[in-house]
């Protein structure tokens, strides 16, 4: 087990508390550069779309996980950053200006949301943002002269320096991870600036921080902002995945995903993110999975022990019609929200750093160390 002690302030607000930290994070990074040479199209895709779900998921933490203000409306910002840039492209504005104007009238519409919401919180607040989201849906189907309606929209091939760039090529996937280790890196070094300090005294207690000089007010507009400028980002990314947006794309089930990937990986932690969006993207293979195979593998389990042909087959038909219920994805995630919040609240990452803990300890360890700690992982918070 290795304990670090502190003993100034630039030793404390190192970007890696230990070298360790370092040559795990670059063996890491050299492995996703190498990803696109060994793995297939397929799951290059799904790890295109890990990315831009991480990069979200980032976004989010910074307004929900450090600043303590909830939101269902992160699925607007994603829907705002797409359609800016599909406009944009309509004129042959270059994909460097696009996306920064993307981010930046994101964030603009992030921080007017934010004023009306200064005196709001907890259940209302996530009512304020569920209403601004469902806004910004109506708008971009009736706004057909911008937004071409339902009808949805075309996006064009990225073009970055006047090199094409397929959605299905490595260089888009190198893009997407550079914007997500830039994201990372940047919104570890803002937690670590006065701007992140203040988020999470907010978050802690907005008495006490306004108690300290804290402008509770500015700071939580800056969170919002911020945050949905990041979500505009990753709303450009999303777009030319795509190659086609639609109002439909970014209904409230998408802002619910959003939370999930948050709530999965760890509330208070950036590894979290990360975490949560590989769980969230391995959804969909997993219903494809239960749709197409999983009958027929529990059919011949069902023979194996002994069921005769007509049971099996009435087995397999009932799984098969389970599995294409209208609405099951929806449940899943209700179960998995459920399951998380009365048995693992501190997410994914929460329970790799117990499981961790409890190699450092063994066989030390004391089961529920850390079950009346309120405060366990908020350490882990800038990491």
């Amino acid at each position: 087990m290795r304990f670090l002690f502190k003993t100034d302030y630039e030793d404390d607000i190192k970007l890696f508390p230990h070298s360790g930290y370092m040559v795990s994070y670059g063996i890491l990074l050299a492995l996703l550069l190498v990803a696109p040479f060994v793995l297939s199209s397929y799951l290059m895709s799904q790890l295109v779309f890990v990315c831009i779900y991480a990069i979200v998921g980032v976004a989010l933490l910074i307004l929900t996980g450090f600043t303590g203000q909830a939101s269902l409306g992160h699925a607007a910002f994603l829907a705002i950053g797409a359609y800016t840039a599909a406009y944009l492209q309509k004129y042959n504005v270059p994909f460097p200006v696009y996306f920064l104007a993307a981010g930046g009238l994101t964030g603009i519409i992030g921080a007017m949301v934010g004023f009306p919401a200064l005196r709001l919180t907890g259940i209302y607040l996530v009512i304020a943002t569920i209403s601004f989201a469902l806004i910004v849906e109506e708008i971009l189907a009736r706004w057909e002269s911008v937004t071409n309606g339902n009808e949805g929209m075309r996006v064009k091939t990225l073009s970055l320096l006047g090199v094409t760039v397929p959605r299905d090529s490595p260089t888009f996937y190198f893009l997407c991870l550079a914007v997500l280790v830039l994201t990372i890196v940047g919104t570890l070094n803002l937690l670590r600036s006065p701007t992140g300090r203040a988020f999470v005294a907010i978050r802690d207690s907005e008495t006490a921080a306004r108690s300290m000089g804290v402008n509770v007010a500015l700071y939580k507009v800056k969170s919002f902002a911020i945050s949905a400028a990041i979500t505009g980002f990753a709303g450009v990314l999303f777009a030319h995945k795509l190659s086609f947006i639609s109002p439909e794309m970014f209904t409230l089930q998408l802002s619910i995903e959003f939370i999930i990937v948050i709530l999965i990986g760890g509330a208070f932690s950036l590894h979290g993110a990360v975490l949560g969006a590989i769980f969230i993207v391995m959804i969909d293979p997993f219903l494809t999975y239960l749709k197409d195979d999983m009958p027929g593998i529990i059919a011949g389990i069902a023979a194996t022990f002994g069921a005769g042909p007509a049971t099996a087959g009435s087995i397999k038909s009932t799984v098969a019609a389970f599995a294409s219920l209208n609405g099951l994805k929806g449940a899943i995630y209700g179960v998995i929200i459920v399951l998380f919040v009365l048995f693992e609240p501190l997410g994914l990452y929460g329970r790799w750093l117990k499981i961790k803990l409890f190699f450092q300890l063994f066989p030390l360890y004391k089961r529920a160390t850390f079950k009346r700690q309120k405060i366990y992982v908020k350490s882990e918070r800038n990491r």
